[in-house]
């Protein structure tokens, strides 16, 4: 049966390929159908996993030193009551009979169900405890994984098949640029969702908001990903995949001209030069960071680095990582954001669960209040700035405390390492990231304290519209063009010039096409996006002349119809 679905695009360009499932579980786990005469094999496969995840409990809790706070015991204790639970060690057993399918599979069928059920409990503590299941879930996985390599399925290139998944997480998409998939889409999330900032950084095209496509589409199901039009269909008939392979293979024709860009110089037509900046994840982005000509790193999101693991990098671990990104990049500039972790984005272990994780302890709260991480990073980055030009950047400041405080945090890590004789760069800079309304209506204390300013356009629309971006449900009032917004935005680039303060906006805004010549209108000289919307942004400000984009910029600032303001952007880019 051929259908459309339709979502909200956060990857560009057009993909075809069959489908590939996975769970939302955090060990990657393959679904594959088996015959009925190995159905009673796979479900014993399964119960010896079992067996062998309570043995692993039971000499965990023998190992507990006797001076051990009880919560060691009362923890391990838990984990055997879910595991002795019949929904969660007696029904992956009829699933593998009713689908088929491995024990691996059907045990992460029976989590997510599990979990949904979880969801919908009103008492906070039990509705946490949805977290003790998914570990006891990954303890039974390595179980299953350890007693048989998996029988992978025969099956397509990696580059010809698409995710479909119900929800990812940040980490999750990680776990993804170590593949390389032709695409991907889920059911849930928002276009500015850190999970879709990471899919921007894959360069391929995805969707997201489709709502029931993890449950509509089957396992090797052909399908078509448009994420120009934010469109998959499932099942194309012989015509309409046609059409899309020369869709496809015409965008394909656009990205290869917009490559010839690649060594041109950045400037409008009257000569004014503009910054072009890159967002990286990780090291590894900075192949796409050359072949885009970008002539800096403008935002290092080092929680990546931090994600997929039990532990936390150690201070040598993170300065070879942030030394090999200011070395690849020689004299350009590499700014590093400290560690912003907390909504979205959750380390194992180290980040508790909040009622409003959004509004929560974390970012630069989160490091003022873990003294020792923080300055193990902050040592990290002073180490690695005798190696290149490396600036720090502090996310989601509000308060000149938090400022005064981390820039305290700063001096005292110099500190450490000159009693370490250790070389770092004494004058490096330290900036800020305006991403509140608090911080946006109060510029000046910032601009007192710091050496330079980076517009978070993304989260700066989240606080200002109360608007959770990772919801699909509210994603639809998620607006940049939103006149609160505008006036905020081109309030901050305003004064940042006027205070002779370098600023960039290194939010979604900046790579949004659309929206180049209005930012260049309300003065601003400094983008950084993902590497692969820095091209397109090029030919637009190559096509721009400045004294044309100023007048036509004021209107739209001035305009307090949404409709109008629509018209007179298209007008602008026309």
């Amino acid at each position: 049966m051929n259908f459309v679905l339709h979502g909200s695009s956060v990857s560009s360009g057009i993909t075809i390929g069959r489908a590939h499932l996975v769970s939302s579980a955090r060990l990657e786990v393959a679904h594959y159908e088996i015959p009925a005469s190995a159905v009673p094999g796979e479900i014993f496969r399964f119960d010896a996993a079992i067996v062998r995840a309570k043995q692993e409990l039971a000499q965990l809790e023998h190992q507990i030193p006797s001076d051990a706070p009880a919560e060691f015991g009362a923890f391990l204790q838990l984990h055997r009551m879910i595991l002795d639970d019949s929904s969660l060690s007696h029904a992956p057993r009829d699933i593998i009979r009713a689908q088929r399918c491995n024990a691996e599979w059907a045990l992460v069928q029976q989590m997510e169900t599990l979990g949904e059920q979880f969801e919908r409990i009103e008492d906070p503590y039990l509705r946490e405890r949805s977290a003790d299941m998914q570990q006891v879930v990954e303890r039974v996985l390595k179980a299953l994984i350890g007693d048989k390599a998996q029988p992978e399925p025969p099956r397509a290139e990696e580059h010809k098949l698409i995710v479909v998944a119900h929800d990812l997480s940040p980490a999750d998409m990680l776990l993804f640029k170590r593949h390389e998939y032709g695409g991907f889409v889920t059911d849930v999330g928002g276009v500015t969702s850190h999970t879709a900032i990471l899919a921007r950084s894959l360069n391929i095209p995805a969707l997201v908001g489709l709502h029931h496509a993890r449950h509509m589409i089957r396992e090797g199901e052909m399908l078509v990903v448009d994420g120009i039009q934010g469109v998959l269909v499932v099942n194309p008939d012989p015509l309409v995949l046609a059409e899309y392979r020369l869709r496809q293979s015409q965008h394909e024709l656009e990205r290869k001209k917009l490559g010839r860009l690649k060594s041109t110089p950045a400037a409008t037509l009257d000569g004014t030069a503009i910054e072009l900046l890159a967002n990286i994840e990780l090291p590894q982005d900075l192949e796409q960071v050359h072949d885009a000509g970008a002539e800096g790193i403008g935002l290092f999101r080092t929680e990546f680095l931090f994600m997929n693991r039990r532990d936390q990098p150690g201070e040598d671990e993170q300065f070879e990582a942030y030394r090999e990104v200011a070395r690849r990049m020689r004299a350009k500039p590499v700014v590093i954001r400290t560690l912003d972790i907390g909504a979205d984005k959750a380390l194992d272990g180290h980040v508790e669960s909040m009622p409003n994780p959004a509004l929560g302890l974390r970012a630069i709260r989160y490091c003022l209040s873990e003294p020792h991480v923080f300055l193990v990073q902050l040592r990290a980055i002073l180490r690695a700035s005798h190696h290149g030009q490396v600036r720090i950047l502090l996310p989601m400041v509000a308060h000149v405390h938090e400022v005064d405080q981390a820039l305290a945090f700063v001096r005292q890590a110099k500190g450490q390492l000159d009693a370490r004789g250790v070389p770092y760069d004494p004058r490096v800079q330290v900036g800020g990231m305006i991403e509140i309304p608090a911080a946006a209506l109060a510029l000046p204390m910032f601009m007192k304290r710091l050496d330079f300013l980076s517009l978070g356009t993304n989260d700066l629309i989240q606080y200002t519209l109360a608007i959770d971006r990772t919801d699909d449900a509210v994603a639809h009032l998620y607006d940049p063009l939103h006149p609160a917004v505008l006036q905020l935005v081109a309030h901050v680039i305003h004064a940042a010039n006027r205070g002779r303060t370098p600023i960039a906006v290194c939010g979604e805004m900046a790579g949004e096409l659309a929206l180049t010549r209005l930012l260049l209108g309300f003065g601003l000289r400094s983008f950084s996006m993902h590497p692969a919307q820095l091209l397109a942004v090029k030919e637009r400000v190559l096509r721009t002349e400045l004294a044309a984009v100023q007048g036509a910029a004021q209107k739209i600032l001035r305009s307090s119809d949404p409709a109008k303001t629509r018209e007179l952007l298209a007008r602008l880019n026309a």
